[in-house]
């Protein structure tokens, strides 16, 4: 079963008086240990798709649906928890806090969501991106790379179903990039998520079990591999 399905979902925005359509009539399922990857070019829907995946955004028509939930039935209660508990963001910025501890960064959304053995989770998570030892630090002090990896394990810190990546290589050089795709592709391996990633490198694309090329707001092709 999918555990994500975007079925015929159409979104507009309103910009200045205009209406703008973002994806029309797009379909797609992501399975349990898949990794997809979106390519096209900037303004094709791709980062629009990820806004919907994760239940940031909601579809004009259409249905999104996590675990066989339609997003847009859901209230803000469960909206909320659905995001916190179900799925996990990595951005190309990282978007760490940097006053706080990298310990502290993957810290927070359990903290936030008062679950207990946040510290040992944290520890865990840290462990898992190969970062022991540098719980202590802040994101000031360490590589683009490792601020990468730090962000992976607080997207991990609730065992998440979904991973969403924004253009997870951006900001980094070739040989740190392909670090970074690697570990994604573990966490789907392993850690049986669906791993959507949006990108604009087709060599990225390339490490992924499905490539989704979108085109002005439609889906031009999808090849599984």
């Amino acid at each position: 079963m999918a555990i994500l399905s975007l079925q015929s979902v159409r979104k507009e925005y309103v910009t200045d008086g205009q209406c703008v359509l973002a994806l029309d009539g797009v379909t797609l399922e992501v399975a349990e240990g898949e990794f997809a990857a979106l390519v096209g070019r900037s303004g094709c829907g791709k980062s629009t798709l990820l806004h919907l995946a994760g239940a940031m955004d909601f579809p004009s028509t259409g249905t999104v649906l996590i675990e066989g939930k339609p997003t847009s039935g859901m209230n803000d209660q469960e909206q909320t928890e659905l995001r916190r508990t179900k799925i996990g963001f990595v951005f190309q910025s990282f978007q760490l806090l940097h006053t706080l501890t990298v310990q502290e960064n993957v810290e927070l959304p359990l903290l936030l969501a008062n679950k207990s053995g946040a510290r040992d989770t944290a520890l865990e998570r840290l462990h898992w991106v190969e970062l022991d030892g540098l719980g202590a630090r802040y994101p000031h002090q360490l590589s683009g790379g490792q601020m990468q990896r730090v962000a992976i394990a607080r997207a991990l810190a609730q065992s998440p179903r979904i991973v969403l990546a924004d253009e997870p290589t951006g900001n980094l050089d070739s040989t740190t990039g392909n670090g970074i795709l690697n570990l994604l592709l573990r966490l789907t391996r392993e850690r049986k998520t669906a791993t959507i990633m949006a990108t604009h490198s087709l060599e990225a694309a390339a490490v992924c079990d499905t490539l989704v090329r979108l085109r002005d707001g439609h889906i031009e092709d999808i090849t599984r591999r």
